[in-house]
């Protein structure tokens, strides 16, 4: 017996030490099925400059509890974790499958520290639904493009640079993101003349498509989305949601409330202008406060001439932008001393805090209304951070800009309540968990500070601090469980980043025609879908229709900074439109390998399908000093730009 016990005894002292000894047991189940793909990436040298490397991805999927696990070695110089995870959730999406039942994992191999992140998405992606199906992957194939959570395949960098690891790979066909063809490079030329050494710096458009042909007689192939993708690197057709054959997109049903909010707000400019006539403030005041004023009759007038063309949202967010002025002129006529000022920051506090209430309140019942909501508390989070830049502001006596940013707060929380009542009009259903907002604004912050990390890793500090600050505040908001308001700010961080990244470098307009008209078909599209599921995506909507306003613009005046805003909201229009959408459910076993499944012959078209083939280079701290140039800038920078 007490042989036994000592065996016994023995065995459970050596069973952790068995299983720690076969760490392939966790890393390749013996379940499931493996996939092993080659993409190009890039590394910096020592001296700065980018090259091009591959890499391997070993992915099996297996039974498991929705969990992704990712390797990388040697550790790659941006993490792969967000973008894997993403991965592989837009391959449960468009295969109908629940991820919940899978775990995921990814081994990823190169001969040096690479720039990972999101350019390896889309290779992930593939490799993730060709081991759930099963399927063959070509070795001739490589492909680099993030993912995006719709299935498209997002812009990237470094595009030559990779090609050319692609080629030395062995690689026949490399996959870029679509719009991508041409690409910007610049060359330095040295001139001597009479011992004067003269540098010149150019850009220059590449072609990349017939520079891979021509020079190795690679194949390069623009892809837009993950079906595209599948279909190179396996030869399976995966059936795509078809999009709706005629969407109708109108702000009608805001008519009735741009109208009254026209009529309200122009009665409000009214009123101030003649309390600044009838003032006795002194001439310099005077004249900057009526410059100010005059702004905001512009912004107006704009307004009358939206609501006449039927754009509701677009006349909504001019109405917003001239009440920001008018309250702000009027609260300075009407404030004497800094107890004044303090008071009027108290009010607004008093403002806010009931406006929040009244949000986090709301029995939330539909996805249209979940949307509006999230909207909401984001415009209360940006008149708490408006208020806060009040409060600093009055302390550093700069009470001009403390009543300012007051004014803003308060509109802005005004609009938060807009929001709120509209998603009432549209709430149906059971209610509604903000968990799924909880979720998904994890996500997006991940995803976001992937982009943003990848970006600064490939061309440095380029795009400053802005989104990395926006990044940390959406972090912030989910810290103090702000879901909503997080979501939607690591969201616009996104489309941002990944708006740089589509035009870096680009002058040609008509290229940057393309780009944009891409962005508003696919957030046409994507409102079409979200209809034909029943959900009203009124923040999409609103979007698409106020990026309508900037590319009416930005035609107008071949304006770039207006071209670019408009597709910023194109995109802003398309992600919130996919936002909670229901992710199908379907298979519940890792399906079976057919025994005669090989790769199928693919057909490479002999010219790539683009729009862009042929096309190329082609006051004073003290209260009462106004400066008047300085006070008229920091008014008209203050509104241009915001929206309801």
């Amino acid at each position: 017996m007490r042989r036994v016990l000592a065996v016994v005894l023995i065995l459970a002292l050596l069973m952790p030490l068995a299983m720690t000894a076969q760490p392939a047991m966790a890393q390749c189940p013996c379940e499931g099925h493996t996939v092993v793909l080659k993409a190009p990436a890039v590394a910096k040298t020592s001296t700065g400059q980018l090259v091009g490397v591959v890499t391997e991805f070993v992915i099996t999927v297996a039974p498991g509890h929705g969990h992704v696990y990712i390797e990388t070695w040697p550790l790659a110089q941006v993490d792969m974790q967000a973008s894997a995870r993403l991965a592989a959730q837009v391959a449960g999406r468009v295969l109908g499958v629940n991820m919940s039942r899978y775990d995921v994992f990814i081994q990823v191999r190169a001969n040096t520290s690479i720039i990972g992140g999101p350019s390896a998405g889309g290779t992930m992606t593939v490799g993730i639904i060709a081991a759930l199906e099963g399927w063959k992957i070509n070795p001739k194939v490589m492909m680099t493009g993030m993912i995006n959570p719709d299935g498209t395949i997002g812009p990237v960098g470094g595009i030559l640079e990779k090609a050319s690891a692609a080629h030395e790979a062995g690689a026949k066909i490399f996959l870029i993101p679509e719009g991508q063809r041409i690409q910007y490079v610049q060359e330095t030329q040295k001139k001597e003349i009479g011992g004067v050494v003269e540098i010149k710096t150019e850009t220059k458009p590449v072609d990349v498509v017939k520079y891979a042909e021509e020079r190795w007689g690679l194949k390069v192939i623009e892809v837009k989305d993950i079906y595209q993708a599948v279909y190179y690197f396996t030869g399976h057709r995966i059936p795509r949601p078809k999009p709706p054959a005629k969407v109708e997109i109108s702000t009608a049903f805001l008519e009735n409330d741009a109208k009254s909010d026209y009529a309200n707000t122009t009665a409000y400019y009214q009123k101030v202008r003649k309390e600044l006539q009838e003032s006795n403030v002194g001439y310099g005041t005077y004249e900057t406060l009526l410059a100010a004023l005059q702004s905001a009759g512009q912004l107006l007038n704009q307004s009358k001439e939206d609501i006449a063309k039927g754009m509701y949202y677009t006349a909504l967010s001019h109405d917003f932008q001239a009440r920001i002025i008018i309250r702000h002129v009027e609260w300075y006529l009407n404030t004497n001393t800094p107890e004044d000022v303090q008071k009027l920051l108290d009010r607004v506090r008093i403002e806010i805090n009931s406006t929040e209430t009244y949000v986090e309140n709301q029995t939330i019942r539909g996805i249209t209304m979940l949307q509006a909501i999230a909207a909401a508390e984001q415009r209360v989070e940006d008149a708490k951070s408006a208020l806060d830049s009040a409060w600093k502001y009055y302390y550093s006596q700069d009470y001009w800009d403390a009543i300012g940013e007051a004014a803003y707060a308060y509109e802005r929380a005004k609009t938060a309540i807009f929001w709120t009542n509209l998603g009432k009009k549209f709430a149906k259903g059971k209610p509604i968990s903000k968990n799924i907002v909880r979720i998904t604004a994890r996500d997006y912050i991940d995803e976001s500070d992937l982009i943003v990390a990848y970006i600064e890793s490939m061309y440095g500090d380029v795009i400053g601090n802005s989104l990395t600050n926006t990044i940390e505040k959406a972090q912030q908001y989910y810290d103090d469980g702000k879901y909503s308001a997080a979501l939607f700010t690591a969201m616009q961080a996104r489309v941002q980043g990944e708006v740089f990244l589509d035009t870096l470098a680009i002058t040609n307009w008509t290229v940057l025609m393309d780009k944009l008209n891409t962005a508003k078909s696919d957030a046409k599209t994507a409102i079409g879908i979200a209809e034909e599921r029943g959900i009203t995506p009124i923040l999409a909507i609103a979007y698409y229709e106020f990026a309508e306003s900037f590319e009416e613009q930005a035609v107008k005046t071949q304006n770039v900074s207006d071209l670019q805003t408009a597709m910023t909201f194109y995109m802003y229009s398309k992600e919130t439109a996919n936002l909670f959408l229901e992710s199908p459910s379907g298979i519940v076993s890792v399906p079976k390998v057919p025994s005669n499944a090989t790769v199928p012959q693919i057909n490479v078209p002999n010219v790539t399908r683009t729009s862009t083939q042929e096309r190329g280079s082609q006051g004073g701290t003290q209260y009462g000093v106004l400066g008047v140039f300085m006070v008229i800038a920091f008014i008209v920078g203050l509104a241009v730009g915001r929206k309801i």
